[in-house]
């Protein structure tokens, strides 16, 4: 059933305005403020090791694969560093970092080469308090280092590269303002958000936005806690329009707006208590994260639906917006099925170009892909309580700037050689090099990729062994250092 409430402007006209200024943090949440978990509550371990990189505590992704069409990239996801996974959640590449948290890794283009890119630094009750954005090329090695303009700190929520080499994130800035209309004091704090657009190469701000100035403390679903900034909006997502202007999602205002990109003027809000547009059946959602426009029209959304609990599940969410009409109806919901997962934070919606979704569920520590029809292609989980803020499925080639690793272990019919490569996406095969001599190996044994390590058995007992990589075609892709066994 179609809703029609009062709109945003009428709305801010009514209550007025609380004064505007600099903006940074967010609602209890969005990212656990320490790094994953290195022993699980359940039976059963959350990491693994490998004998040929020891230095590594690689979180433990398992999926089930109901569909063989639905591979389609490698899965991104940050467990407690940046990680990417194959369809069967074998580690290609995962970059421990140590003492900082990590969100919103995935491939981008910057430049016009694939790079990598992803958000570090310390989460404060729901946003980042100090952060960088990082951008790595495919070798691994790190490109450049991004920091918020205008002396404010990037946060963990957002980091959209635009086709024009330009960067979009958020941050978060307290503010003094009088909370009296939602329950706080006369001499209160409020949490402003920051949408910038910073130029990659300089570092100039071109474009900055602030919620205070724009969206009113009332349009707020938060609740007050005595003590703490009051996180009234909590913006998570920035996405590029087709029009050229951006699209945010503002969590605890339930809402999505339209900004324009070169006044700031709110241009209309979706969803919440002033929404200007008529809600069809289903298309309502609370707390709800990333926000995107698809090549279609469409708008799609992860709807939480929790934290407080709201709605039975969280959802994916694929919306017709009518701009002319200011109608939006439900064009497919994706929900896991059952008793559903519910997700009281984070989370993501990615459409795939086969037309599948993958659906990061947050706070849970799952992933699923979904079929167009709605069915489970494959189902993701983390062991324990590991979490990633988003999970993208994208197409990346790595070949790093490192070389292979290698270990031994003698048992009685010869020498076991354990193969690695952290972060190699192409290698097929492996082939062990022995002999008597550093200088001087041959081949001894090979065998095709396993996983992350892969173990080549070898008859005898050489005194210097070698691993070194082919890919599917057998070209040499590199060779590890001699060991002594």
């Amino acid at each position: 059933m179609l809703t029609q409430r009062p709109t945003r402007r009428q709305f801010i006209q009514a209550a007025g305005m609380v004064a505007a200024g600099a903006a940074a943090f967010g609602t209890a949440g969005c990212l656990p403020s320490t790094g994953g978990p290195t022993t699980s509550a359940s039976t059963g371990p959350t990491t693994r090791s490998y004998r040929s990189r020891p230095d590594l505590k690689v979180p433990i992704l398992t999926t089930t694969n109901t569909a063989s069409s639905a591979v389609h990239g490698r899965f991104f996801i940050a467990p407690g560093g940046p990680m990417i996974a194959d369809e069967r959640g074998e580690p290609l590449w995962f970059h421990p970092v140590s003492g900082k948290n990590v969100s919103n890794f995935r491939a981008q283009l910057y430049a016009g080469n694939p790079v990598l890119t992803w958000w570090e630094g310390k989460v404060g009750v729901g946003y980042g308090v100090t952060g960088e954005l990082v951008i790595a090329d495919t070798s691994y090695k790190e490109l450049r280092r991004i920091s918020a303009g205008n002396g404010f700190q990037a946060d963990l929520h957002e980091f959209q590269i635009t086709p024009r080499d330009t960067v979009l994130l958020t941050a978060y800035h307290q503010l003094p303002a009088n909370l009296t209309k939602v329950g706080g004091p006369a001499n209160g704090t409020v949490l402003d958000c920051i949408v910038q657009e910073l130029d990659i190469a300089s570092g100039q701000v071109l474009f900055e936005w602030h919620s205070m100035a724009k969206v009113a403390l009332e349009e707020s679903h938060a609740t007050y806690a005595k003590g703490q900034p009051f996180d009234y909006f909590h913006i998570n997502s920035i996405d590029l329009d087709s029009d050229g202007n951006l699209l945010i999602s503002a969590r605890n205002t339930w809402a999505v707006y339209k900004i324009d990109r070169g006044n700031g003027a709110v241009l209309w809000g979706m969803g919440g208590k002033k929404s200007d547009f008529a809600m069809g059946s289903g298309t309502g959602y609370a707390w709800q994260h990333d926000a995107r426009r698809q090549a279609d029209g469409t708008i799609t959304l992860f709807d939480d639906g929790s934290s407080p609990k709201i709605e039975p599940q969280s959802r994916g969410l694929v919306l017709q917006v009518d701009e002319g009409l200011r109608m939006v109806k439900l064009r497919q919901a994706y929900a896991h099925g059952g008793s559903g997962i519910s997700a009281s934070s984070q989370g993501n919606m990615q459409v795939l170009p086969n037309g599948d979704v993958l659906v990061g569920w947050g706070s849970e520590p799952y992933l699923t892909q979904f079929n167009a029809n709605g069915s489970i292609a494959v189902d993701g989980k983390f062991a324990g309580t590991f979490q990633s803020y988003r999970a993208f499925r994208l197409p990346w080639t790595g070949q790093p700037a490192e070389k292979p690793a290698v270990a031994t272990a003698k048992d009685a019919g010869g020498v076991a050689v354990y193969a690695s490569w952290n972060g190699a996406t192409e290698v097929a095969r492996w082939e062990a090099l022995g002999g008597s001599e550093a200088g001087s190996l041959t081949v001894v044994g090979s065998a095709p990729r396993s996983g992350f390590e892969t173990t080549i058995n070898v008859t005898g007992q050489p005194a210097y062994v070698a691993a070194r990589a082919l890919d599917a075609s057998g070209a040499l892709l590199g060779t590890s250092a001699v060991v002594g066994v």
